[in-house]
């Protein structure tokens, strides 16, 4: 694609990590089933596949927030993280059957993304399919981001950036509401957080310091309307680089149920037992990449046990 940078990346399973539930701003090309186009801080990311051992990336700048488009991949994609450091060597051996189903899943990656739309899109997606999710997200970015042209091929192609918090701290509410499938509280809740976050109140940045205990930037998070303690572990393993954060939706609560036996899966995930069921699960793998375990757990439960294709 000319007018496009071009990097090759290493082999990883690209659908799987884009349409895993982390991400909704990735979406697969009309015109080649091959191609995945996303928008990443504001820039236009193609990502093609060539045959079984590397993928193409092409973008719409040589540098992005500042470094190096092959630096920016391999810290995005998380292409530094060897996945099998997240299973303790023990887990194989422990659970030998379930390790041989999760051998296809081990080349997900776990994306870094920007803290404050991952911010937003999680608030969005609370009880809706993920395509829906997606279709509020990208229609949330057309209203209120930045309209961006690139060229592809000698024609302009146009896409629009996630919003800045400036942008939806300042949204009418009625407005805003058209892209969070007409709920009225959910469109206050992610301006009242755009607030926190454009005004200081909410330091996202400071949020990824491993000096913070998780237990105190998830309770940070917590402390906007409209985030519950899932949504703030989804926001911490997805945005702020916190890879010992272990989501627990109804999906996990399941898998730790049918493949570890645990007895408080069997109960209501209220506060006290998600917070029981956490330190359980987190005891099971690598503490500090638990929730990249969890999240490839949360992968292989769906296609595998539940058969979802839809992402």
């Amino acid at each position: 694609m000319k007018s496009l940078n071009k990097i090759i990346l290493k082999y990883f399973d690209i659908k799987g990590s884009i349409f895993s539930g982390q991400s909704f701003r990735w979406r697969i090309s009309e015109t080649d089933c091959q191609k995945f186009i996303g928008v990443v801080a504001g820039e236009l990311l193609i990502l093609e596949k060539k045959g079984q051992d590397a993928t193409t990336l092409y973008c719409s700048s040589p540098t992005i927030t500042g470094i190096s488009l092959s630096c920016f991949a391999t810290r995005y994609f998380s292409l530094d993280i060897d996945n099998r450091q997240a299973f303790p060597e023990s887990f194989a051996r422990t659970y030998p059957t379930l390790w041989a189903l999760l051998q296809p899943y081990l080349h997900l990656k776990l994306l870094r993304q920007e803290p404050f739309e991952t911010l937003i899109t999680f608030m969005c997606a609370q009880g809706i399919g993920m395509r829906i999710i997606r279709r509020q997200v990208d229609y949330l970015s057309r209203t209120f981001g930045r309209r961006c042209t690139t060229a592809i091929d000698g024609e302009p192609f146009t896409y629009h950036a996630f919003p800045t918090p400036d942008a939806l701290a300042a949204a009418d509410p009625d407005t805003l509401r058209l892209c969070t499938n007409n709920n009225c509280a959910r469109a206050r809740n992610i301006i009242d957080a755009a607030v926190a976050v454009a005004s200081g109140k909410l330091d996202l940045e400071a949020l990824k310091d491993p000096e913070i205990p998780l237990d105190e930037a998830r309770n940070r998070l917590c402390a906007q309307h409209g985030i519950g303690l899932k949504i703030a572990d989804c926001i911490l393993l997805f945005g702020l680089c916190r890879h010992s954060a272990f989501p627990i939706d109804t999906h996990v609560h399941q898998y730790l149920a049918e493949w570890f036996s645990f007895d408080e899966a069997l109960k209501t995930l209220n506060r006290k037992n998600y917070l029981l069921l956490q330190r359980r699960a987190t005891e099971l793998f690598n503490p500090d990449l638990a929730g990249l375990a969890g999240h490839i757990l949360f992968h292989a439960w769906r296609k595998e046990i539940k058969r979802l294709e839809s992402f």
